[in-house]
């Protein structure tokens, strides 16, 4: 048999034997597969892994003493070059997000269809990553950075130089601006000063008017 037709060697972890069995069953039927080993542990495919060396790994995630998480991560460590493909009944993305940074290359559901399976399996033993239709989109989403915040505006201002435009911008006399940041009123003046200086406007008008468009002063009611 050339090296190209060389079948892919699979190993089953599963600790129910019914699925493990029908697993077997169903992979020993298809052309150019192998079923070179089950394990029922964690701990038991890492030991059948590191005697048979498969290709693949069939990796349930709830399996006792060491789930098929931790299973990946050490096989990952343990033997770099065989795929782990997760094969589980759970599809929450915390789930599928743990099997992918553990190691996994794969992650199909129970209950795929044979020629998913196979064509799966056939996919994570060239080293090609693959996951299940309708579980890629979820785990982009559930990956994305959360979305950037808009950055403040007037960034050439202080934090408190811009709490005293959207003060002003409200309507807010100095006076009132002094009184509710507990500050002196000549120290706002200054603020102001400072403000119209960086925002190259010629006085309170226009900075009101230019912090109104960019969304200071939401709150407009006046004051004393």
């Amino acid at each position: 048999m050339t090296a190209a037709a060389r079948p892919v060697r699979v190993l089953i972890a599963d600790d129910h034997p019914v699925v493990r069995r029908g697993m077997t069953a169903l992979l020993a039927s298809l052309d150019g597969v192998e079923v070179v080993a089950e394990a029922a542990t964690g701990e038991e495919a890492l030991r059948e892994a590191q005697l048979t060396r498969p290709d693949v790994v069939v990796m349930d995630i709830q399996m006792p003493a060491m789930d098929g998480v931790e299973a990946t991560r050490r096989l990952a460590a343990l033997l770099p070059d065989v795929a782990v493909l997760v094969v589980t009944m759970f599809e929450d993305d915390e789930t599928v997000v743990s099997a992918m940074r553990a190691g996994a290359r794969g992650y199909l559901l129970k209950g795929a269809q044979q020629e998913e399976i196979l064509t799966t399996i056939r996919s994570v033993a060239t080293g090609q990553f693959v996951m299940g239709p309708g579980i890629a989109a979820r785990l982009l989403g559930y990956l994305d950075p959360a979305p950037r915040q808009a950055p403040p505006p007037f960034p050439e201002l202080t934090a408190r130089e811009r709490e005293i435009l959207d003060r002003v911008a409200r309507g807010h006399s100095n006076a009132r601006v002094a009184a509710d940041l507990t500050l002196a009123a000549k120290t706002v003046a200054n603020h102001l000063s400072a403000i119209f200086t960086k925002l190259r406007v010629s006085g309170r008008t226009e900075a009101v008017l230019l912090a109104r468009a960019q969304g200071l002063g939401g709150d407009t009611g006046s004051g004393p």
